[in-house]
């Protein structure tokens, strides 16, 4: 008994450090879904000539009440094949990849919509891509943040908190 009373104490004690092991985690693990979604999505759109999406999945979605406004990527985002073109990922549409984020993790598109179109050398169109990725309610300058960046030559960068956002 008295064994197991030093073990609880003990646990309670260390249980604080590990939320910030726990907030790397998630963290990593939604840049590296995101930096893959956008690889797969590159590939995709060469391979079709154009003619793909990335979507935000909306709010209220599965359970995911975080994303907001249309720069909140917290529920996840989906690849399709644009087929009739819209710019947007339709129940037509046929899908490729649907990614549900990490909970507990905010992703924001700096200065942009909820919807990514490649073209057909895979490449988005007239911009550069900025991500931000953080532990849920925090901001940019913890340290477990980290920015996602894509230059408009396809170039994908992971950069540390400190940098984000990304300006190229």
């Amino acid at each position: 008994m008295v064994t197991l009373a030093i073990l609880a104490i003990l646990s309670a004690i260390a249980m604080p450090s590990f939320r910030t092991l726990f907030e790397r985690w998630r963290v990593l693990q939604a840049t590296e879904s995101l930096k893959s979604s956008l690889m797969l999505a590159r590939s995709e759109a060469i391979k079709r000539g154009g003619k793909v999406v990335i979507q935000k999945i909306a709010n209220n979605t599965d359970g995911c009440t975080t994303a907001t406004n249309k720069t909140d990527w917290d529920c996840g985002w989906i690849i399709c094949n644009d087929s009739n073109n819209s710019g947007t990922c339709t129940q037509t549409d046929p899908v490729l990849q649907i990614v549900n984020a990490p909970r507990d993790v905010q992703i924001t598109r700096s200065g942009g919509a909820g919807t990514i179109k490649l073209n057909r050398w895979g490449l988005v169109d007239g911009a550069f891509l900025s991500f931000s990725i953080v532990p849920l309610n925090k901001s940019t300058a913890n340290s477990a943040a980290k920015g996602l960046c894509m230059s408009s030559g396809g170039r994908i960068r992971l950069i540390p908190s400190e940098e984000i956002p990304c300006t190229s």
